[in-house]
């Protein structure tokens, strides 16, 4: 079952649940209020009928027989004295009217007056008429003539008998049936408005929540998406910006897996080059008896050399694989000071000076992959410059981190590429490298929201550098600072 319609049969469950209870207390209440009404009927009825009965024993003694007085005449039916609030009876007949019964001490029943012959007398009638105190009253209802009654057996007290007094009540009860025929319609209309409301307004939340499981499921299959994944989705609440978290989330997951593609992809190219140099120097080992010693020892080179620079791709493809996912702490990083430790790692690896030029510019960032960075711009443009005499020169500005050589340049073609994976430049095919360093740097400045940037140093050779978000920049005091790299 889906999650809707879930939602839907939560809905119309406590939407029936609300309506029965409020029918079934409308009902009660109004079943209570009505036959209060009908027992007040009779109550009065019966003070009425007493007094009525007292003013007679006042000038009839009483009976030998112990009947009640005034049991001889069963009294005259007078008209109702608001005849027009009676309601016509079904089929058109006019209201019924009161059944009076009285019953003496030993339980014979007298009619009074009513359409019934004479009313069912119960045990309970028979004790109240022989021993009840005055007042004592039962109410019941019977069923007599073909109709329902409701009796009201009072007891007149010190052994005189009970006066008995019924009303039929059938129209009422057809009322109240008919009152709990509309309060069932109206509470299937409830869970029915409630059931749609529910489907409606689940379809609402879970059409976002369809959309990304719809990705989801795209994604776990073959890690493409035929739309785009971190489409913004509305809602403020909470859906909406769980919505917009997995959206982000997915996004970013399709975005990892097509690095990863295409990182395995360019490693695979990348790595077919010198795999097959070492296959080729491999068979011709076969034959090393055969080679002469100027020929054996140029075949070692080349297995030594193209060994070395497997083993530094490998090196360098471990590095940019952990670079994204690398968990960081980030904390005040001093470029002034990460570009002196990069410059002296430089400089006993290749004994080239680098001079630092640097301001106050303290930025929030990961120190590791800042000093990554600026140590492979320095390592690129000792490698382009190798013959050089001059030191190479780093410039800190604001969170900006260039590096300036006097080598061959960067030709204009190229200054948008060179921070691509494996990309090389036709100027460095002979150069040793992988073409990673520069796609680390790029790596490392989008991590701290900031950019890279290429070009030409005035004067000839290459400025390359990247920047942190402005955001970063923390405050200090310290003044700006120039220092040369030393053994």
């Amino acid at each position: 079952m889906s999650l809707r319609s879930r939602f839907a049969l939560a809905f119309a469950a406590v939407g029936a649940v609300v309506a029965v209870t409020v029918g079934a207390l409308s009902y009660l209440a109004a079943s209570d209020s009505v036959f209060a009404e009908v027992d007040r009927t009779l109550r009065s009825t019966t003070v009425a009928l007493t007094r009525g009965m007292e003013k007679r024993q006042e000038q009839t003694p009483a009976d030998p027989a112990g009947r009640s007085p005034g049991a001889q005449d069963p009294g005259s039916r007078t008209p109702a004295p608001f005849p027009g609030l009676d309601l016509p009876a079904p089929g058109g007949e006019a209201a019924p009217q009161p059944v009076l019964q009285a019953v003496a001490r030993d339980g014979t029943p007298v009619r009074l007056s009513g359409p019934l012959a004479k009313l069912p007398v119960s045990d309970a009638a028979r004790a109240l008429a022989a021993s009840g105190e005055a007042g004592q009253s039962d109410t019941t209802e019977i069923d007599a003539g073909g109709h329902s009654y409701r009796l009201l057996t009072t007891a007149l007290g010190e052994s005189r008998g009970a006066l008995q007094v019924a009303v039929q009540v059938d129209q009422t009860r057809q009322v109240l049936a008919g009152m709990a025929r509309q309060i069932a319609a109206a509470s299937l209309a409830v869970m029915l408005v409630a059931a749609a409301a529910g489907r409606l307004l689940a379809g609402r939340v879970t059409r976002r929540l369809a959309r990304l499981a719809e990705v989801a499921e795209e994604v776990s299959t073959d890690g493409r998406v035929t739309h785009d994944a971190t489409e913004p989705v509305g809602g403020r609440d909470e859906v909406g910006r769980l919505s917009a978290s997995i959206s982000r989330m997915l996004g970013r997951m399709v975005a990892a897996r097509a690095a990863q593609e295409r990182l395995v992809h360019d490693a695979a190219h990348e790595l077919r080059t010198p795999l097959t140099s070492l296959l080729a120097n491999a068979t011709v080992l076969h034959r090393v008896t055969e080679l002469s010693p100027d020929s054996r020892d140029r075949l070692l080179d080349d297995v030594q050399h193209e060994t070395r620079e497997l083993g530094h791709l490998v090196d360098e493809l471990v590095e940019l694989a952990l670079a994204g996912g690398r968990e960081e702490t980030e904390e005040s990083v001093d470029l002034a000071e990460v570009a002196r430790r990069a410059a002296r790692r430089v400089y006993r690896r290749t004994g080239r000076l680098v001079h630092v030029d640097a301001d106050d510019s303290v930025v929030r960032g990961r120190p590791q992959g800042l000093e990554r960075a600026v140590g492979n711009l320095l390592e690129n443009a000792a490698k382009f410059d190798a013959d050089g005499d001059e030191p190479i020169e780093v410039h800190i500005r604001r969170g900006a981190v260039t590096v300036h050589d006097r080598g061959p340049g960067i030709e204009a073609d190229d200054t948008r590429r060179v921070f691509d994976r494996f990309y090389r430049a036709d100027s460095a095919r002979g150069l040793p490298g992988s073409g990673l360093g520069l796609a680390i740097v790029h790596d490392v400045a989008e991590t701290h929201g900031g950019s890279v940037s290429a070009g030409t140093r005035p004067g000839g050779g290459a400025a390359v550098g990247f920047t942190v978000s402005p955001s970063r920049l923390l405050p200090t005091s310290r003044p700006p600072t120039e220092a040369a790299a030393a053994d």
